[in-house]
């Protein structure tokens, strides 16, 4: 059973053999100017002539993908609704606003402990962010040997998605300029919706359905 620790260093997950803990430090090269303009999800959620676009990252998991984009100029409203990871992510926010580099980047990101889906359902139309991310957990993803050894802990606590529909419902009803949902390369369409266009990387893709 994986339980929560507080260490000298940080909030960390451990088992009794496996342990880990969130660090955005790692992620300070892909954050540089020059680089950050490349990622995918980048492009894929860039809105034209907008300045501060905002997000609404609806299943922020570790944060990393809602780090890119703050990164990239977005203000980021994060929901994560397992309790555990939300504290090992505000933790690692935490950690990460005493870095000189990342300390402003963090600062354009928000989380809340929460059901995205019922924060969604409850936001009125002029409070609808520019973009709404998704990246729902699916079955075929548990077994992927794409997941990092140290992120299978997280995996344990977190189980496939099973109202795909509803969170699809939900972002799409707030008529974002732009729903990015974050698939694997040969997975399936959220829901079976079609995207209005895909990115495609080596081994995800971006499906991308446009409000504009």
């Amino acid at each position: 059973m994986a339980i929560l620790k507080e260490t000298e260093n940080g909030l960390m997950l451990c088992d009794g053999e496996l342990s880990m803990m969130g660090d955005f430090t790692k992620e300070i090269p892909r954050l540089k100017r020059g680089v950050i303009g490349t990622e995918l999800l980048v492009k894929a959620c860039k809105i034209k002539n907008k300045d501060n676009p905002t997000v609404l990252d609806a299943t922020a998991g570790m944060g990393e993908d809602s780090l890119l984009l703050a990164a990239a100029g977005f203000s980021v409203q994060m929901y994560e609704y397992n309790p555990v990871i939300a504290a090992l992510l505000r933790d690692t926010m935490k950690r990460a606003m005493e870095d000189e580099f990342l300390g402003p980047i963090v600062e354009r990101m928000t989380l809340t402990e929460g059901d995205s889906i019922r924060a969604m359902k409850e936001m009125k139309p002029d409070e609808a962010p520019d973009v709404i991310l998704l990246d729902p957990m699916f079955p075929e993803r548990t077994k992927s040997a794409l997941i990092k050894k140290k992120f299978q802990l997280i995996h344990t606590l977190e189980s496939p998605c099973e109202n795909e529909g509803e969170m699809l419902n939900a972002a799409m009803t707030l008529k974002p300029k732009k729903l990015v949902i974050k698939r694997p390369l040969k997975g399936a369409t959220l829901a079976g919706v079609k995207p209005s266009y895909s990115l495609n990387g080596k081994a995800i893709r971006y499906d991308v359905i446009v409000n504009m």
